[in-house]
């Protein structure tokens, strides 16, 4: 039995080759710049949200299942159109890292659904905190199936017009 690496058995596969492997997407500078961008815009319409439109003690929290839900169909919407426009390089990555990763990252907020949820136990609203954890996961789940659906149909259209 032949050892067709010869003297290069003991490098890892690809040492010793012109091209050097790219760092890790999640180490690299411009992508941390990218998802951090996008996450303080994210965040910052999250708080303004919560300003302009601020929650009742005891309350249904409309505020944070409104921007949980829109935000669900929006990222359904990019990554799915993303996807269907090419792979997950150059522009598209880009747009991922931003606007899915970072911008709507942040702003979804779905700890604070979780810390809603449990303010609501805990002040005996038991209504109130069951029907909004449920109707937060199913809205978002129905949200973000929608959004893949018009995201398949945005690029679909897209493509046929290109």
């Amino acid at each position: 039995m032949s050892d067709h690496l010869g003297p290069h058995r003991d490098l890892p596969l690809g040492a010793g080759t012109a091209t050097p492997t790219p760092a890790p997407l999640h180490v690299r500078p411009s992508s941390i710049a990218a998802v951090a961008a996008g996450g303080f815009l994210g965040a910052l319409a999250r708080y303004r949200l919560g300003v302009a439109f601020p929650e009742t003690a005891g309350g249904w929290p409309a505020t944070t299942f409104a921007i949980n839900v829109s935000g669900a169909f929006l990222l359904g919407l990019l990554l799915e159109a993303l996807i269907r426009l090419g792979p997950d390089s150059g522009w598209r990555q880009r747009v991922r890292l931003a606007v899915g990763t970072g911008a709507l990252g942040s702003f979804t907020t779905y700890s604070t659904l979780a810390l809603d949820t449990d303010l609501l136990v805990r002040g005996h609203h038991w209504w109130a905190a069951v029907s909004y954890a449920g109707a937060s996961v199913l809205a978002g789940l129905v949200a973000s199936a929608v959004g893949i659906a018009v995201g398949a149909r945005v690029a679909s259209r897209r493509a046929a017009t290109a």
